[in-house]
């Protein structure tokens, strides 16, 4: 079989940049160890798979080198990208997934691709495993978490930055992730209201370049500290990404708004 296979590089409008997913669309899901298998020979932080229900309704699921994944950011933007690209009469798209509900995804302006993800605000971990103290190289000034991940809040930015880490030990804090963030306060990153990097060896790799869903608890809780509704977010690892938080409480809703770029870098088919 036969099936074309888009890599994109999302919140990002530089090659090279933001973090890559690959994305298929097929009428069908193929067998879930196809999909895993064709998600760890691309190698890249996630591999997502669209199955078209009608015109702008699309269940999508997300696959890590390793694992299935219950929410992906980055790939979401990517997958859009692709649909939007492919469907240009298309303005709003629907995405349905198992774990996080229903995605919806808007053509914004100037190649700005504005997606509503619920609001996955953490809250403070009432147990904080003694694997992670010991993983990581800094003491945290505080420690959330959610469904996905343990947060690290830092003082600076240059923690964040500078942060070293054992893998083997966070791997034992499964199926949490981590991520570490801190408010943006120098000069340095004068364009930016927070910073953050991700690491998720139990479910993915080393470090995420770029994490979408995330965002989803680092945008409300900063939200919350700053006392301010909309955000700029730098991911601050090796390739970075950018993106534009929202929290819309409006009209009885409570959703995070992330809005980011895209760009294709490569098309092809593969054979499976």
């Amino acid at each position: 079989m036969k099936l074309t296979m888009r890599v994109v590089d999302a919140f990002t409008d530089t090659l090279f940049k933001g973090n890559s997913a690959a994305v298929i669309i097929h009428n069908d899901w193929l067998p879930v160890v196809t999909m895993a298998n064709i998600a760890a020979e691309n190698n890249l932080s996630e591999t997502a798979y669209i199955k078209p229900i009608n015109d702008n309704q699309f269940a999508i699921r997300w696959f890590s080198p390793i694992t299935e994944i219950d929410f992906c950011g980055h790939a979401t933007l990517a997958s859009a990208f692709v649909l939007f690209t492919e469907n240009p009469h298309l303005n709003t798209i629907v995405f349905h997934t198992d774990k996080v509900g229903i995605l919806e995804v808007n053509k914004g302006e100037n190649g700005i691709i504005v997606m509503q993800f619920p609001n996955l605000k953490p809250t403070i971990a009432e147990h904080i495993p003694q694997a992670l103290l010991d993983a990581i190289s800094i003491a945290p000034k505080q420690v959330l978490k959610n469904q996905q991940a343990y947060f690290v809040i830092c003082e600076t930015e240059h923690e964040v930055l500078n942060i070293t880490r054992n893998n083997d030990l966070l791997k034992t804090l499964a199926p949490y992730d981590l991520v570490v963030t801190a408010q943006a306060k120098s000069n340095n990153f004068a364009d930016y209201d927070f910073v953050s990097r991700y690491f998720w060896p139990a479910n993915g790799g080393d470090e995420d370049p770029v994490t979408g869903s995330i965002h989803a608890g680092l945008a409300p809780y900063w939200a919350a500290e700053l006392g301010k509704s909309k955000l700029v977010a730098l991911q601050a690892s090796k390739r970075q990404g950018v993106l534009h938080c929202e929290i819309d409480n409006s009209n009885g809703k409570d959703v995070v708004i992330i809005s980011g770029q895209a760009v294709l870098y490569m098309q092809g088919e593969i054979q499976v």
